[in-house]
């Protein structure tokens, strides 16, 4: 099989079953979205979920977060991983937001990647999700699917994977691939013990026919 067939396999199966995938944070505006994905980092998204309710009604603009210290926000965010550094990444977020960019979320990469706690995955995912922007934001997931499918060759790092990716997704799909892979990775090729009888994909996966199939 070709690399070309085994993307197009991968898309057909997606399109039919996740047809409407797309992100499971809840958010209302961009800048809503870029303070749930810094806190999204190694936390899930529904812990993220029921934490920023809250945090957005007592900030609900970069203006108020950037006037706020570190002892005001922290309360909300306790319960989030590494909330001493999401707290102070924040806050710093929301005052260069305020300073540099007049209050609104940049869409080029290279200023997101200037904010404080914004590295490039979470860069590559506001500029997908909120700007439509052909970028794959590369998390554990994407990471683990991509080379457990065989969509890219073993890698080391995320940007690796990254780049694979984009040299086959079509540009139109990369938002909802990012998407695919994840929640694939979330629900059915999880980390431990991946449901692979379930998946739909078995068939043209690299993981199945090398671990599984030969147990088989």
């Amino acid at each position: 099989m070709t690399k070309k067939e085994l993307y197009d396999r991968a898309i057909a199966y997606f399109e039919a079953a996740m047809p409407n995938a797309e992100t499971e944070l809840h958010y209302r505006s961009t800048y809503e979205l870029i303070v749930s994905v810094i806190l999204s980092a190694q936390c899930t998204d529904k812990r993220v979920n029921m934490t920023t309710p809250a945090l957005f009604a007592a900030y609900p603009t970069p203006y108020e977060l950037a006037n706020a210290t570190f002892d005001e926000v922290f309360p909300y965010i306790k319960s989030i991983s590494y909330p001493n550094s999401k707290t102070r990444h924040l806050i710093g977020m929301a005052q260069m937001l305020v300073n540099d960019f007049n209050g609104e979320v940049p869409q080029s990469m290279e200023d997101l990647q200037k904010l404080p706690g914004v590295g490039r995955k979470t860069a590559n995912v506001v500029a997908s999700v909120a700007f439509g922007e052909n970028t794959m934001p590369v998390d554990t997931h994407v990471f683990r699917v991509a080379q457990r499918i065989g969509l890219v060759k073993p890698s080391k790092t995320p940007l690796e994977v990254e780049n694979q990716l984009l040299k086959y997704i079509p540009p139109a799909l990369t938002g909802r691939f990012h998407h695919w892979l994840i929640l694939h990775g979330r629900y059915v090729c999880i980390a431990r013990n991946p449901k692979c009888e379930e998946c739909g994909l078995k068939e043209i996966c690299r993981y199945y026919k090398n671990n599984v199939k030969k147990i088989d």
